[in-house]
Formats: structure tokens, sequence, C-alpha cells
């Protein structure tokens, strides 16, 4: 799992806020050149790779975009108004290091505060509700004014993404920011190297679809191979109250806020996890749609499942566990490699 690691390690470092994934896409068409493929953009920046196989084609799907910010207001004082990309919360994100991506090119540092938040100074601190208008980000640049703050070049528009924080414990948990689902894209990427590494032979058709768009809604609803019969998003498998999965487990859910998944397939993803003794949880995610919801609500005839690693604290600072991902990278090749 090192390599997969490795890998992860490499994709976090490129911010990939949703429409502003360029460089996080070709790094991943990079990849999967170096490795001897050959992945091609959709229009709308999504990369689709066809791995071999032949009959039954599969799609996985996972995503590089993540959650961020992007400048609303440059302020009076010089700080800036922000505005969510996806489902960024302003409480996951206090005190948190971001970087400002201006038009020009430049790179400006800052920290998301609240808009008051000395609690030697302001007496209600622990009181204030964190609002995308009631907090900031503090430049950490010397401007006073918003004519400051305009003279570095930085303007209403400009994305804003927040420190992923990565690290590996030695225990094996995974820890940082945008896990969900960058995490899913680097299990995608070790799939594909194993199957040329190890010269597996596949059972079936696959393609690897890695969309720019889904925490908006509709990263897979254009672009799916015509001749595809399944799609199955990689993504992560929640963690959390009234739930079963944990860290170390691939889930296998069975049913989102969009309605329940493709019974037939989702019996597959369980006998598959079942034969090779794999820790996986079966679980309903209550506020939850994946790329797949997307494919059918665009009218995509296709069987549809949703597996991933398990993640902790979902849209924050999120935490899964290597046996997770194994788990999850190992039902994959379960279900497409003889």
């Amino acid at each position: 799992m090192n390599k997969m690691i490795e890998e992860l390690k490499n994709i976090i470092s490129i911010d990939s806020p949703t429409g502003f994934t360029k460089s996080a896409a070709e790094y991943t068409v990079n990849r999967l050149k170096e490795l001897g493929y050959e992945p091609e953009f959709t229009r709308k920046g999504c990369v689709l790779c066809c791995l071999g196989g032949e009959g039954r084609p599969v799609v996985f799907s996972a995503h590089l975009d993540t959650l961020g910010g992007m400048v609303a207001e440059v302020k009076g004082n010089g700080r800036l108004r922000l505005t969510r990309i996806g489902g960024m919360n302003p409480n996951n994100a206090e005190c948190e290091n971001a970087r400002v991506y201006t038009r020009e090119g430049k790179v400006y540092e800052g920290c998301f505060q609240m808009n008051d938040p000395s609690v030697h100074v302001n007496g209600d601190y622990s009181k204030q509700e964190r609002t995308w208008d009631s907090m900031e980000l503090v430049l950490d640049e010397m401007v006073g004014s918003k004519a400051d703050t305009e003279k570095l070049g930085i303007a209403t528009g400009d994305y804003v993404c927040f420190e992923p924080r990565f690290r590996v414990t030695e225990s094996g948990y995974i820890k940082s920011r945008f896990l969900d689902d960058k995490l899913s894209v680097a299990i995608l990427l070790d799939y594909a190297r194993r199957l040329k590494e190890e010269n597996l032979t596949l059972s079936r058709k696959v393609y690897i679809y890695i969309t720019v768009f889904e925490e908006v809604g509709h990263g897979c609803s254009s672009g799916i191979p015509a001749d595809a019969e399944d799609i199955i998003s990689v993504d992560m498998g929640c963690v959390g109250m009234g739930l079963a999965c944990r860290e170390e487990q691939v889930s296998i859910c069975v049913k989102d806020s969009a309605g329940p998944y493709n019974y037939e397939l989702t019996n597959e993803l369980v006998e598959t996890a079942k034969r090779l003794k794999l820790d996986y949880a079966l679980d309903v995610y209550p506020f939850y749609g994946s790329d797949a919801d997307a494919a059918l609500s665009a009218g995509y005839d296709l069987r549809h499942g949703l597996i991933g690693a398990g993640v902790y604290a979902s849209h924050g600072y999120e935490r899964s566990h290597i046996k997770g991902a194994e788990n999850t990278i190992k039902l994959v090749m379960g279900i497409s490699v003889k």
C-alpha cells in the first residue's frame, strides 16, 4: 500500500476545488500515460480511460474536485468575504490556513477567522454563529483597505483553497482534508498500476472515470461511454452514529438520499466481499449523493452501485485507514479481475 499512499499524498497536494481542477486532472492523465494507458479529457475536464478487457463494460468513477471557497467580496478592511464551493462548512474551516489564487497566477496565503476572533477583545466569541458572512479570510499581507488588497491582484471570483494537512500515522490512519474523494482517485490509480505491473487479466471491460464536478452534483451527468452497463462510484464510505462502517472497512452503500442502489449489483458486491473475506459493512447514507446517482438522473441506462473506504468526519478534517483503502482496492479487483 506504500505506493498508493505516495500517490494519495501527491494528489492531495494539488489544490482542486470544483471548477479549479485542471492541474489535478493533468496530473492524473500523466500518471495514467506513464502506466501505458491512453486517457482522454472530456470537454468539461473529466478524465476517462479504458483499462482494457472485453464484455459487460463497467465504469469505476471517483472525483478529483474538492470543497473550497471563492472570494465573494474584497471588504473595506482589505480582508475577504468568501462563498463556499460545494458543501464546505465554515465551522470546519475556522482557523484553517488557505491559499488564494489570482487570475494572473499569483498565490497569497491567509487564515480563515471570525470577523473579531480575539477572545481578549470579543466577549461574545464563543456565542457567535460561524457563517460565511460572519467570517473572513485574513491575508498574510500588509493590507488595511480594499484598495491595498486589489493592488495585489485579488478580486471577486478568485479561488480559495484550504490547507489539507495530510499525514499518515504509524498505526495506519490517514488524516487529511479532501479524502473525499482523492483517496478513491488514488485507489483507482493504484488499481490501474497493479493491472499493469502484475500482468492481471480483466474479466470484463473496465473504464475509470475521474470526474471534476461531483461536489456540485453533475460529475457523471455526461461523458459516460455508450457501451457501459454498470457504474460503480468509488467514493468515501460514511462513518458516524447509526452506521456500521469503520475506517478500516470498505463500505457498500445500499441506499442514499437519491434512493436505493441497484439490488443485483449490490448483491454482486456483497458476494464478492464475502468470497474474498474482506472486512466490509452495509450502510444507508442519509445525506449523500454520488456520481452514480448523477448518471442515472441524467438518463443513463445503467446498473449503479457505491463503495468506498470508511471516512470519518466527512467534509471536515477527515480520517480513514490504510486497511479501508486496501479492502476497497481488493473489492474493485474482485469484481473485475479473473
